[in-house]
């Protein structure tokens, strides 16, 4: 993880020094950045020459430009008005260069030398780096320091690395050396591009596209132009690109005069947008641009010898209405729907706003209310109450405030902010404002009727605070400069004014900073449009197609590639739902469907967007497809009735993306549907994305849809009547190639597989939510590769499981691969799936609900043979709790393990197993005798005879902590047995127990064989040290050693008190019982469990052995120490025997000292083994073997008068002298 984090830290550095290292400008800008329409000329004809083709601008803001008539490079220093310097060079007519970030200069000199130059920045000298065969138009090095140059005449980019001198041969990046129009081909390359990701992006000018190389590949991606897979922008001879820090293009389109910019609405026009010429607006022939830091933007303006600098305006503020893109064939319902009538919108309301997030905002003028519905709401959901008087327009901002007229009687607008629900005036006007808009730059338009003119006011901007004229001089009339009763106003993101000019019955769009207005439809207009009467709404959709509001012809109208046509409201004036009587406001949802605003009836209508019939109409046949529906086609419930139909689907793949049709016509009454990426049988609605049936006509069904290139359609043919057969025919019409791929296949059933669920059927809780329900599992066996289709026929609503590997009941969504449940299949499961040879596939057939029983087929089809096999799910007995909620057990059994199938829950004492009662009385009994042999312990060692020495101490606190640790024993024994009879329990008193009684029962015996391995230690130092022996040191090391080693102990017990917690569960209602509330029949469990790592198991393991294995060793080697030890020291006092006679003499008078901790031993043996046995033992078949051995192992507790006190002489004289005194004390 370390290693990876550090990779990433490098990664990242990397990434960051190359954005470091950039030397051009790639601005991050708003969401709509908007540049000034009006250039700036900073350098003419004198200063670069004829027809300037090469600029570039670092990031320090140098300008750098060729002059190609001079063979000069002109540079100006940031916000230089002048040049500041010229470099002379041996180069002739250079078309391109690029400057690095050290300030080194690569300039094009293939025009008569055939190589690419380098200005060296710290030499002031020029040196060749890299040979080509004609003149580059486009220069870049990447961020690899490769040098890429594009060469329009041999239709190529090359490429060669300047930092390694092994690679100095060229090397193709993009392009054949042939022209053509193929991916893996250019016509004429001019500007070119490599961003971070070493992603070559191509300017094809002769194939009127951008292309993009990705790293390796020879084959382009068309991004932007002509054929590009999704729709983008038209262009002509483009010769410029750059990408901006997020990625958007940023394109020279030569031959249309102007720079175009994609963002997420797509491409739009930029800079150059009115056309060929010499204005400050216009372009002649624009070759190439760059940007500043700044976001500004210089264009070499050819055929207009100059540079133009066109400065970035603030970023623009996010749209809030809708501006749908919509195909060149849109249609409408002509028949609205009215959502809203004069109960609600008022009496002749006429103003109406949709917002990106689909709330519609109305004006009731007779409440002087602003009426709003939130998406898809069908009744109002917010009632806005202001002080305004019949307001006659509104606009709503993305923030959700509200600009709405109030210039009837107060001369103003107001602005509601949504945040405090309050209003404040934001403009003074002369009269009411029948249209209000607020642009991208965040000014407020007003387009007065009675005054006849558009005024406008900055929101943002403190310093201009009055209003400013945007169109109309105030006087009615009809030339260019005036206005007659302006009503609708819209602004689009290049600050275009389009002004729905009433009483001139015209449109009248006005440029930024012109005065004079261009007729775009309507009366007078420069081409012939449409006749217009009173036009009174516009607004322009993505494409800037004009959508008017033709008020007293009762209609709303679209400007298009072939001229206007009428939408809605086709049918004259009237009250029908095809008719509008003096429509006066309208706007679209996200959707595309229009809101209008019908003033005369007194209600709001929407027309719903008809997005099946957006396609042209063709006259090509892209492809033919003939089959024919039979017995033995795929049957489907097409609308989940109890009525099955035959169909079959076809795979639909387009080469582009455009508008198709597709018309079936057979022997059959087909119904055609289409879907997105896939088909499902079993659920039709899904990924459907048009349907159609027309019977009774040669076409008898007809999908006119939009096909993406880059998706996968699936086309369904079936029949209008149940069960119906024969052919049928699919003809496709469109722009391109479209391939049909038939993917149904017959039905060719291989198996029939017939059982039965019983009583005696395993069951299982079925997706964790029915419980109890009877399953059979069976392995499939494939011998290919293929599709198959596995159903059922039943009387038991069969569910159907398939699993790849495994199936494990307790966890039935584990390695699940499909599943169904008989929905929209007449309560019958059916699986389609790919299954694959080598694979092991498991199928698993239950049921719907609890405890069914019944008989069952399956039938199977495929391509070939196929067969089940009985198949029995490896079952785990480790587990405590119900299926779908259980604890897999690790190893290691504790009395809750040993006695929890024993107990039987809300049950008295009296009436548990006679294993509990039998236990309950053992654990009495060896309560009883432990506290026995403590008392008779404490007799003894509380004496000072006995305290003489550290192995007193430690004798006495061992009496001591062996009551404890039997006390503990029937507290533990208790608290399982308590708990597990009576579930009413507190949790937080189960979760103390659980958490503490079982790590303090471990200390007290851990404890207590420490203890008298510490006594077989000394005994072992009185041998070692004999008359050196210092008793009150001895007695001091034990006071020590007694207060250390509890914490000692508990240190390694620390984990317990980690990672023991209790396991609660419920068993799920028994439902067949219907004798009892489900209430009733849940049980509640709790168990106390340790979630113990594999890591933390094996520590545990290892704790254990040292507990118990290490106080054996202690004392073992102790003893052998005392016998031998002193064996030696007795042969050197006493000669007159042998060594290996003392030996025997010292075994004989210490043998207890060898045989006590090997009886300790033998004892703790069994709660080893039980410590140690998987949790998966079946406890309740041996139930007195285990619980047996368990209790055996706390008979060491109880031994200690036994092992220490009656062998030994001294212990015995001790406890007899200490017992005779307590008598004299007790009164008779």
């Amino acid at each position: 993880m370390l290693s990876k984090t550090i990779r990433n830290i490098q990664l990242n550095d990397q990434f960051c020094s190359l954005i470091q290292s950039l030397s051009f400008n790639q601005p991050k800008f708003g969401p709509t950045p908007i540049w000034d329409s009006n250039g700036i000329t900073i350098a003419n004809q004198s200063i670069v020459g004829q027809y300037p083709t090469a600029i570039f601008v670092n990031t320090n803001n140098t300008v750098y430009v060729a002059n190609k008539e001079k063979n000069t490079i002109v540079i100006w220093q940031e916000e230089s008005v002048n040049p500041t310097k010229i470099i002379h060079g041996n180069f002739t007519k250079p078309q391109s260069l690029f400057v690095t970030s050290n300030g080194d200069i690569y300039i094009d000199d293939g025009e008569d030398y055939r190589r690419v130059q380098k200005w060296i920045a710290e030499t002031n000298i020029s040196v060749t780096v890299m040979n080509v065969s004609s003149s580059c138009f486009g220069l870049f090095v990447d961020d690899n320091d490769t040098l890429y140059c594009s060469m329009d005449s041999h239709h190529q980019v090359v490429k060669r690395s300047l930092s390694n001198s092994m690679m100095n041969s060229n090397r193709l990046a993009a392009g054949t050396g042939r022209s053509g129009t193929g991916l893996n081909y250019l016509f004429g390359p001019r500007g070119i591009f490599v961003d971070v990701n070493l992603d070559l992006y191509v300017a094809d000018s002769g194939n009127n596209r951008v292309l993009l190389f990705k790293p390796g590949e020879s084959n382009g991606i068309i991004v932007a132009g002509s054929r590009s897979p999704k729709p983008t922008i038209t262009l002509h001879n483009p010769s410029g690109v750059i990408l901006d820090a997020e990625k958007y293009l940023f394109i020279v389109d030569l031959f249309n005069q102007r720079i175009v910019g994609s963002d997420l609405n797509g491409f739009r026009c930029l800079v150059g947008c009115y056309g060929m010429g010499s204005q400050s607006n216009q372009l002649y022939s624009p070759f190439s641009f760059s940007f500043d830091r700044s976001g500004n933007m210089f264009v070499t303006d050819d055929e207009n010898s100059r540079i133009q600098k066109f400065l970035l305006m603030k970023n623009s503020s996010p749209l809030s209405f809708n501006q749908p893109k919509f195909c060149s064939t849109a249609t409408w319902n002509p028949n609205g729907i009215t959502i809203a009538n004069r109960s609600i919108a008022g009496k002749e309301p006429i103003t109406i706003f949709v917002s990106t997030n689909n709330t519609i905002y109305v004006v009731n003028q007779e409440k002087n209310t602003i009426v709003m519905w939130h998406e898809e709401n069908v009744n109002p959901t917010n009632i806005i109450f202001g002080h305004f008087t019949y307001p006659g327009s509104l606009f709503v901002t993305a923030n959700g405030d509200i600009y709405i007229d109030d210039g009837e009687k107060d001369r103003r607008v107001q602005r509601w902010i949504v945040e405090t629900n309050i209003s404040v005036t934001v403009m003074n006007v002369s009269s009411h404002c029948d249209g209000l808009f607020v642009d991208i730059n965040d000014t407020l338009y007003c387009s007065m009727a009675d005054r006849h003119q558009v005024v406008k006011r900055s929101l943002s901007n403190s310093m201009m605070n009055s209003n400013r004229i945007a169109a109309g001089i105030g006087i009615q009339g009809s030339n260019l400069t005036q206005l007659d009763k302006p009503r609708g106003i819209f602004v689009d993101v290049n600050l275009d004014l389009y002004v729905a000019d009433c009483n001139n019955h015209r449109v009248q769009l006005f440029q930024a900073g012109e005065s004079n207005g261009i007729t775009v439809a309507g009366s007078k207009s420069l081409y012939p449009t449409i006749t217009l009467d009173f036009p009174s709404g516009i607004i322009l959709d993505a494409e800037k197609y004009l959508f008017i509001l033709d008020k007293n012809n009762g209609r709303i109208v679209v400007s298009g590639s072939k001229g206007f046509r009428c939408l809605v409201g086709c049918y004259g004036l009237g009250s029908q739902s095809n008719q509008l009587n003096y429509p006066f406001g309208f706007s679209f949802d996200r959707s595309g469907n229009i809101f209008v605003t019908d003033s005369a009836n007194h209600r709001i209508q929407k027309f719903k967007y008809l997005k099946r019939y957006c396609v042209n109409t063709f006259s090509i046949p892209r492809n033919t497809y003939s089959s024919s529906l039979t017995n033995n086609s795929q049957l489907y419930y097409r609308d989940c009735d109890i009525q099955n139909f035959y169909y079959e689907s076809i795979q639909v793949k387009v080469i582009e993306t455009g508008y198709y049709t597709f018309r079936g016509s057979g022997e059959i009454d087909p119904y055609g549907s289409i879907y997105k990426n896939k088909f499902n049988s079993l659920n039709p609605s899904e990924n459907l994305f048009d349907q159609d049936y027309d019977s009774g006509s040669d076409v008898q069904f007809k999908l006119n849809v939009h096909l993406n290139g880059s998706m996968t359609y699936v086309l369904v043919v079936t029949t209008f009547d149940s069960k119906e057969t024969g052919k049928f025919s699919i003809v496709v019409l469109g722009n391109h190639e479209v391939v049909l791929n038939r993917l149904s296949t017959p039905v060719n059933i291989q198996l029939r597989y017939s059982s039965q669920l019983t009583d005696d059927s395993p069951t299982y809780y079925r997706d964790c939510q029915v419980p109890q329900c009877h399953y059979e599992t069976l392995q499939i066996h494939v011998n290919t590769t293929d599709l198959y289709v596995l159903w059922s026929e039943s009387d038991i609503n069969a569910y159907g499981y398939i699993y790849q590997n495994d199936f494990n009941p307790l966890k039935p969504s584990e390695n699940l691969l499909l599943s169904h449940d008989g929905e929209c299949n007449d309560g019958e499961f059916k699986l389609i799936i790919d299954l694959e040879i080598n694979t092991r596939y498991i199928l698993v057939v239950t049921t719907h609900d609890s405890k069914i029983i019944g008989d069952f087929s399956v039938f199977i089809s495929g391509p070939s043979n196929i067969s089940l096999t009985p198949f029995s799910p490896e079952l785990s007995s480790c587990t405590i709790g119900d299926q779908c909620n259980f604890y897999i057990k690790g190893i290691g059994l504790t009395l809750d393990d040993i006695l929890r199938d024993e107990l039987q829950q809300n049950t008295v004492l009296n009436n548990q197993s006679f294993s509990i009662k039998l236990s309950a009385g053992l654990t009495i009994i060896m309560f009883v005798a432990g506290l026995i042999n403590s008392i008779l312990s404490f007799i003894t060692f509380q004496s000072k005879d006995s305290q003489q020495v550290g192995c007193g101490m430690y004798l006495l606190t061992s009496s001591i902590t062996s009551l404890l640790a039997i006390s503990m024993l029937i507290i533990k024994f208790w608290f399982v047995v308590l708990t597990h009879i009576n579930v009413s329990i507190s949790l937080s008193v189960l979760r103390g127990g659980c958490a503490s009684i079982e790590p303090i029962l471990k200390l007290f015996l851990y404890l207590d064989g420490w203890l008298n391995a510490c006594v077989a230690v000394e005994r072992a130092a009185l041998i070692l040290k004999g008359v050196n022996f210092d008793k009150n040191k001895s007695k001091s090391i034990a006071r020590r050693t007694i207060l250390i080693l509890p914490f000692c102990i508990l240190g390694t017990l620390i984990h317990e008190l980690a990672f023991r917690r209790l396991f609660e569960y419920e068993t799920a209602p028994d439902t067949t019982d219907t004798s009892k509330n489900n209430e009733d029949t849940i049980k509640r469990y709790v168990s106390c469990i340790t979630y113990y790592s594999p890591s933390i198991q094996d520590y545990n393991t290892a704790i254990l052995f040292f507990h118990l294995i290490g106080p054996f060793i202690v004392n073992l080697f102790s003893a052998l120490f005392i016998i031998f030890g002193g064996a030696r020291q007795r042969s050197k006092a006493q000669t007159n025997q042998n060594f290996k006679e003392h030996i025997q003499l010292q075994f004989s008078e210490h043998k207890q000292l060898i045989i006590s901790p090997i009886v300790l031993l033998i004892l703790s043996i069994p709660r080893l083994i039980i410590s140690l046995l998987p949790g998966c033992a079946k406890t309740s078949e041996n139930l007195w073997l285990y619980l047996g051995a368990y209790f055996i192992s706390f008979t060491p507790s109880m031994l200690i008068f036994l092992i220490f006190v009656f062998p030994s002489k001294l212990y015995m004289k001790a406890f007899k002298q200490s017992f005779n005194r307590i008598r004299q004390r007790t009164p008779p």
